[in-house]
Formats: structure tokens, sequence, C-alpha cells
């Protein structure tokens, strides 16, 4: 008797399909518009001629990076209108991430931020090159521009960031020890005590989305920012009174992270940058509920 043996192949999509969001999420800011682009590239994948593909995971990242390009050339045109500081939407991360600094810098608040301050074009290039190690002939194959072009785009990108990017001289448990503090001292609603966790330069952005409070631009100085944070301490905030508000820490981004949660869920995020003196020089807090629902469903960043 001759036994039958099925090879089963993996499909190259699902193989990447992690990588391919991780993509789109640096590119786009949102797990929403990154699924959404992952979806489209599927439906490309899936409808065109394969017959002539060498190498399915650059051929996927292609596909992704300008579907990805095409909604994010008309995200910005919204993000314009946006009230408020428009925030990337915060991802649970795991632990471990925290204690990679180059891979929780690539993914943080902070260096999401500074993308957005980039052309599509750069954005791409710098994904796809800084954080994903792409050379620029490939990079350049699909984003259909020459090499030279490509390596323009990318040292223009990366001077960029090099100038706004989060330093990350901190550790792992440096920057946990920090948020701590930094809790302890907002709760305590002791202005002196904050001020001492505070740097001097500390910047502080709240996205609220025009659908709850938030200040309607960033916020700079340790004494502004300290007594913004205590203003808003122990009063109820979109209808949760606060003895019905739960703090609970989690890692965000590749940060340590706070997460403020009501009856119904979540109602705002809290993220902080640490400099070398372990002192919290800036704050992302992200309060608008649509921003708020990968964190509630417990969903992780893929890296």
């Amino acid at each position: 008797m001759v036994g039958i043996v099925s090879d089963v192949i993996a499909d190259p999509f699902e193989e990447h399909r992690n990588l391919l969001f991780a993509v789109a999420y640096r590119m786009l800011g949102t797990a929403a518009d990154a699924e959404d682009a992952v979806q489209d590239a599927w439906l490309r994948w899936s409808a065109g001629d394969r017959s002539g593909v060498a190498d399915p995971k650059a051929y996927l990242v292609r596909i992704t990076t300008n579907v990805a390009l095409d909604r994010l050339r008309s995200a910005q045109a919204r993000r314009e209108t946006y009230v408020g500081p428009w925030l990337p939407e915060p991802l649970l991360t795991s632990p471990d991430v925290a204690e990679d600094a180059e891979l929780s810098e690539s993914v943080s608040m902070a260096m999401l931020v500074v993308l957005e301050t980039l052309s599509p074009l750069e954005r791409a290039v710098f994904v796809l090159k800084e954080v994903f190690g792409f050379p620029y002939a490939e990079i350049g194959e699909a984003l259909d521009r020459s090499e030279v072009s490509v390596r323009q785009l990318g040292t223009r990108a990366r001077k960029h960031v090099e100038a706004r990017r989060p330093r990350f001289e901190a550790g792992g448990a440096e920057r946990r020890e920090a948020t701590d503090r930094f809790m302890d001292a907002v709760l305590g609603g002791d202005i002196n005590r904050l001020m001492e966790v505070l740097a001097p330069d500390v910047a502080l952005w709240t996205d609220g989305g025009g659908k709850v409070r938030a200040a309607l631009r960033p916020i700079h100085g340790a004494d502004k920012v300290g007594r913004w944070l205590t203003a808003i301490t122990g009063r109820p905030y979109a209808g949760v009174e606060p003895a019905d508000m739960r703090i609970r820490r989690v890692y965000i981004n590749g940060e340590p992270a706070l997460v403020v949660d009501g009856p119904d869920g979540p109602l705002s995020t809290v993220t902080v940058d640490v400099d070398a003196d372990g002192r919290v020089h800036g704050i992302h807090l992200v309060a608008n509920p649509d921003k708020l629902r990968s964190v509630a469903g417990g969903r992780e960043l893929p890296l």
C-alpha cells in the first residue's frame, strides 16, 4: 500500500500578514487604516497574476506600501481639520519590546508623531529602509522611483527625523520607574512632587478628537503641564466619576504606559518619554474613543 503525502503549501500572504500590518501601521498611524490597507493588498494579491512573482514578500510589501501611500495622502487632508492635536492610535505591545531600544523607538508614540511631519513618500522610504531594512534598490522598485531618487528621499527623511526623534537614553526598567513616579505624583495631586518628575521643557499632547475634553493645542513647560494635570485630577471625565475609574499599567507602542478605565472601557491612554535623567519630557494622552478600540479589545501590535 502506497501512502499519499499531501504537501501543505503555505499562503505567502498569511505568512507575511503581520509584516504588512506593521508596515501599514507605521505608515498610517491607526490600526483601522492599516487593516484596510492590508485588506486592499490581499484583494490585489488574490486578483492579480502571480505567475511571475519571484519574491512574494517583496511583492506584498510593494502592494501594501502603495495602498498605504494612497490612504496617507487622503488622511493628511482630513487630519488638517482634526480638532486638537492628532495622535496615533495606541496599540498594546509585550513587555519584551520595551527592552529592545531600537524596536521600541521605531514604534513609539513620539516617533509616529515625528513621522507625521514627513511627506508621504519620505515616510514610506524611511519606514522601509530605517525600520525594516529594505535596500534602496528594492524600495525604488516598490515606489516606481529610481534608486537615486529614493536615496535622496531617505537622506532628507533621516535628517528630519534625527532632528526631532525621541531619545531613548533610559532603559525599559528606568522608563517603567519614571512612569510609576509620574502617575503617583499625578494621583497625589501634589504639584511640587509632580514638578520634580517633569523635565523643564516637558510637552503634553492630548487627543480628544473633539469628542471628549482635551487641550486643543500642545502644552509646553513643566509649570503649565503640571498645573493642567493637577487641575483635571479628581474630576469627572467623559461622564465618569473618579471613584469609578481604574488605572492599569501596560505597555503601549513599546513603552511603559497607563490605561485609565471606566465602567464601559478605556477612557484614555498615557505614554511618557523619559530623558537621561529619568524625568518625563514628553506626554501623549489619547482619549478619542475611536482610537481606544484596539486597547479595549486587547489587541497587540505585531512586530
